[in-house]
């Protein structure tokens, strides 16, 4: 692998901006996450209180966060790959490397200790919607552990079997790392088209092709892909997922330092917003109307969402990447604690939701303060496991922190 063949390795002015929306964006997933429980939509536990009302403030997210977090993550790759260069060697091997050893222990890890409390919990209230008695004591849950760990318990319903072990919201580090074991090859045999690449997106998306050329894309995916593949979240199987992840990561990887592009979000940030917020209520209306089980929309209407919710995906990416670089251009301790703990944050974050909010509903409380306490003792897990987490040394990485990521922030998830 030949050095000349990569990006430009000449030091950069850090992208502080990225940094802040790395954060802000796995900050969102909490509340996200926290909403699930009280619409109607499928997740591990729900509260028995559901708020329909609140789905059309879900779908302010709920078509681009993943999306957006492939995008910066694609561009701290970048980050990665041209501090490898500067440093002399194979930079495409280091980065291989580093994506094994940063992403693979907190994936086995979460899968094995973290997520399994999910399942257990989902099981739990699912068997007390059939009725069992004293489901925490039946033979269904006796030995969870061994039975999710060897995919020997046979948890099914009509609807289906949970399959075990499972890595649930942890799909995103498993998409993570053949992303960058991909883009690590591509950099060791065929750097200087990843260069020709970033200036051919420069001179592609001046002006209005910066919001015009991405929503064709997205709505390419969800005319073409999308009716054919769902969204499964399952690695082998995910085709639409995959087209539109791995893009959105290497279109990151190669804007990340582009000063052409950046000034071209900063330019396009009002207009970006605007739209955003009109695909969203386009998209959102439309959901709200026809969200019944047994609706069925007329297709003409169908093929016309699918533009709006390619709209929706790529202007509110590109109104936040427009607007953090105009204003988040600051570091300092605060950016460095959290763009350092939000990897330990995601990964426990959900199971802290899920066992939270199991001991917190037979309460009875007001929504708002069930909710609010959720959110609280989710928060307060997170940070209680980043702390310790920076202490464990490398036993820290099961938890998503190396040993020196306390003094500096990480270039990647």
């Amino acid at each position: 692998m030949s050095s000349a063949l990569l990006p430009d390795p000449s030091p950069s002015v850090r992208r502080y901006d990225l940094d802040w929306i790395r954060v802000g964006a796995f900050s969102l997933l909490i509340l996200y996450h926290v909403g699930m429980l009280y619409v109607s939509w499928d997740f591990h536990v729900k509260s028995p209180r559901i708020v329909e009302a609140l789905q059309p403030l879900m779908m302010l997210t709920n078509p681009w966060r993943l999306t957006l977090l492939f995008l910066v993550s694609g561009a701290a790759t970048r980050f990665m790959v041209d501090g490898f260069a500067a440093k002399g060697g194979h930079a495409g091997w280091r980065l291989a490397g580093s994506r094994v050893i940063r992403l693979l222990p907190p994936l086995l890890f979460g899968m094995f200790v973290i997520v399994p409390p999910q399942s257990y919990f989902q099981i739990l209230q699912a068997l007390q919607g059939l009725g069992v008695a004293d489901p925490a004591h039946s033979s269904y849950l006796q030995d969870f552990w061994v039975k999710y760990a060897t995919a020997s318990g046979h948890w099914c319903d009509d609807t289906g079997c949970l399959t075990t072990p499972t890595w649930n919201h942890l799909w995103f580090v498993a998409y993570l790392l053949p992303y960058g074991l991909i883009v690590a090859l591509m950099v060791g045999i065929a750097g200087g088209l990843l260069k020709a690449g970033e200036r051919g997106l420069e001179r592609l998306l001046s002006g209005w092709g910066l919001l015009v050329w991405p929503v064709l894309w997205f709505a390419v995916l969800r005319f073409t892909l999308a009716p054919l593949f769902e969204v499964t979240h399952a690695l082998t199987d995910d085709w639409y997922n995959h087209a539109l992840s791995f893009s959105v990561y290497l279109f990151g990887f190669l804007i990340a330092r582009s000063e052409t592009l950046k000034t071209g979000f900063v330019r396009m940030r009002r207009p970006a917003l605007i739209l955003a917020v009109l695909s969203w209520a386009g998209w959102a209306t439309y959901a709200w109307i026809w969200r019944a089980d047994d609706a069925v929309p007329p297709e003409a209407l169908r093929m016309v969402m699918r533009l709006v919710y390619a709209a929706d995906q790529w202007t509110w990416i590109a109104a936040i990447l427009g607007y953090g670089a105009r204003y988040l251009n600051r570091g300092g301790p605060v950016l460095r604690y959290l763009s350092v703990g939000v990897f330990p944050f995601y990964i426990v974050h959900q199971t802290a939701i899920i066992v939270a909010a199991w001991y917190l509903m037979p309460l009875n409380l007001p929504l708002g303060a069930e909710a609010a306490l959720v959110v609280a003792a989710t928060s307060g897990a997170c940070f209680l496991v980043y702390e310790a987490a920076r202490r464990l040394g490398w036993f820290g990485l099961l938890l998503g922190v190396r040993p020196q990521a306390a003094k500096r922030p990480p270039r990647a998830a």
